[in-house]
C-alpha cells in the first residue's frame, strides 16, 4: 500500500481559490443576499417573508462540498467515488452527479460494495463520516481517500471512543439507520468490549429508564425491541450498568439533554448519586451550527406568522428537526426543493413534520386574498440559491415579482 500521507486528506488539496467561482455559481442566491442585508425581511404586495436569521450551509456541509469540488479539480482523469450521499441535499447531490462523481448507495444494512473501486480510484467520504469497516477496507485497498467528515461528528466520535475505552456503553440518541449514527456507534468497536444502543426518542429511553429501575420491562423485551441498534454481543443486564450518552449532531437539542438526564435520574433512583456519579456520563454533542439554527427559528416563531416554510431534504435529520420545531406553533410545510412550490396552480407538495409520513399536496395553502406573513427556514444542507427560489416561489404564488434591485 503507498504512503498514507500521499493516499489520505483531511485539509483539500489547496486549491479553494480556483473552485470558488464555481461554487458560487452553483450555490449562491441574490434573494438570500438581500434579505440579509434587509434584517431578514422581503414585504411585497400583501405578503412579508421573514427568513429565520441563521439557516442554509453551515461550516461543515460547505467544507464538504468544496472539498468534492477540488477532488474533481485535483483529479480530472481519475475516476472518482463518494460513500453515500456528501449531505442530505438533493440539488448538490445531482451536481456532483454531472461531474463524474459516482455516488455508491448503500445496502439495505447499511454497508456498501467497494469492489468495483480500484487502487488508482478517488473514494470521497462524506461530511456524516463513514464506519470503521469502511475505513479500514478503503485503506487496505490502496485508493486515494478524501476525508470531509465534519468537525462537529469527530468531537462526537471522540466522546464514543472515550467512554467505550473507560468500560461505558455509549446510548446515542440518533435513528441508528442514518450514516453518522452508523459511523459514530462503530467507534465502539474499535475495543474489544465497547458496546452501544442507540435510541430515536423519549419513548425508546423510558423503555430502557424502566428496565434499570427494573419496572416490568425484561432483558430479552429490550433485546427485542433494539434489534437494529445495539451492539453485537449487547447484554443488557451487563452493559446498561455504566452508561456514556451522546447524540447524533443534528438531533433536537432539548430532546437530546431531556434523554441524557432521564437516563442519569433512573439510575440514581434505582441505586445512589454516588452510584450515578460512578456510573454515568453525559455531553451536548449538538453541532453549533444545529443549535444556532434551531435557536434562530425559535426567535422568529416568537413574531406572529400565518405559514412556515422549511426547506430541506426529507432525509436530512437537521432539516427534520427544524420543521418539527415550527409545527408545535404554526402550520408548516417541510418541502424538499423549490419547486415543491408551485405558483400555478397554487399548490405545494410537502411531508407533514414527524415521523413515517409520505409526501402530500396541499391546495391552497396561501390565501389567494388579503395579507399575510410567512417564515422561511432551510436545513444546513440547503444551498443559497434553492432558498432564493423558494422565496420567488413563495411570492409567485400572489403573482408578486419582488423588487430586489
Amino acid at each position: 500500500m503507498p504512503p498514507q500521507d500521499l493516499t489520505y486528506f483531511r485539509k483539500g488539496f489547496g486549491l479553494k481559490s480556483e473552485v470558488q467561482d464555481e461554487l458560487a455559481s452553483d450555490y449562491d442566491g441574490r434573494l438570500v443576499d438581500f434579505l440579509r442585508a434587509n434584517e431578514y425581511t422581503l414585504a411585497a404586495g400583501d405578503v412579508t417573508l421573514r427568513l429565520a436569521k441563521e439557516f442554509g450551509f453551515c461550516y461543515g456541509v460547505e467544507r464538504a462540498v468544496e472539498y468534492a469540488y477540488q477532488t474533481r479539480r485535483k483529479f480530472p482523469d481519475k475516476k472518482v467515488f463518494m460513500v453515500g450521499e456528501i449531505i442530505h441535499n438533493p440539488h448538490v447531490n445531482a451536481k456532483l452527479r454531472e461531474m463524474g462523481i459516482e455516488i455508491l448507495a448503500a445496502a439495505k444494512d447499511g454497508s456498501f460494495d467497494y469492489s468495483r473501486v480500484r487502487p488508482e480510484d478517488v473514494v470521497i467520504m462524506p461530511a456524516f463520516g463513514v464506519t470503521i469497516t469502511d475505513f479500514e477496507t478503503l485503506r487496505a485497498n490502496g485508493c486515494i481517500m478524501v476525508d470531509t467528515t465534519c468537525g462537529s461528528v469527530l468531537n462526537v466520535w471522540k466522546r464514543v471512543d472515550n467512554y467505550a475505552k473507560d468500560g461505558y456503553t455509549a446510548l446515542i440518541h440518533g435513528k441508528y439507520y442514518h450514516e453518522e449514527t452508523r459511523a459514530t456507534a462503530s467507534q465502539v468497536m474499535k475495543y474489544p468490549n465497547g458496546h452501544y444502543i442507540v435510541v430515536r426518542n423519549m419513548d425508546e429511553v423510558r423503555v430502557i429508564c424502566d428496565f434499570i429501575e427494573q419496572k416490568g420491562v425484561t432483558r430479552e423485551m429490550i433485546l427485542e425491541k433494539f434489534a437494529h441498534a445495539i451492539s453485537p454481543g449487547f447484554d443488557p443486564d451487563l452493559h446498561l450498568q455504566r452508561v456514556g450518552v451522546a447524540n447524533q449532531t443534528t438531533m433536537l437539542a432539548r430532546e437530546s439533554l431531556a434523554i441524557g438526564e432521564e437516563v442519569g435520574a433512573a439510575m440514581e433512583r434505582r441505586y445512589d448519586a454516588t452510584h450515578r456519579a460512578e456510573h454515568f456520563r453525559t455531553f451536548d454533542t449538538i453541532c453549533s451550527a444545529t443549535q444556532d439554527r434551531q435557536d434562530a427559528v425559535r426567535e422568529l416563531l416568537e413574531e406572529p406568522l400565518d405559514v412556515m416554510i422549511v426547506v430541506g431534504g426529507y432525509n436530512s435529520s437537521n432539516t427534520l428537526s427544524l420543521a418539527a420545531i415550527c409545527a408545535e406553533r404554526v402550520t408548516t410545510y417541510h418541502v424538499e426543493d423549490a419547486t415543491a412550490i408551485d405558483p400555478d396552480g397554487g399548490k405545494i407538495r410537502f411531508r407533514p413534520a414527524g415521523l413515517h409520513h409520505s409526501e402530500q399536496v396541499a391546495e391552497g395553502w396561501m390565501p389567494a386574498a388579503g395579507p399575510v406573513r410567512v417564515g422561511l427556514t432551510a436545513g444546513a444542507s440547503t444551498p443559497n440559491n434553492k432558498i432564493g427560489e423558494a422565496v420567488a416561489r413563495i411570492f409567485a404564488t400572489r403573482g408578486i415579482v419582488p423588487d430586489v434591485g
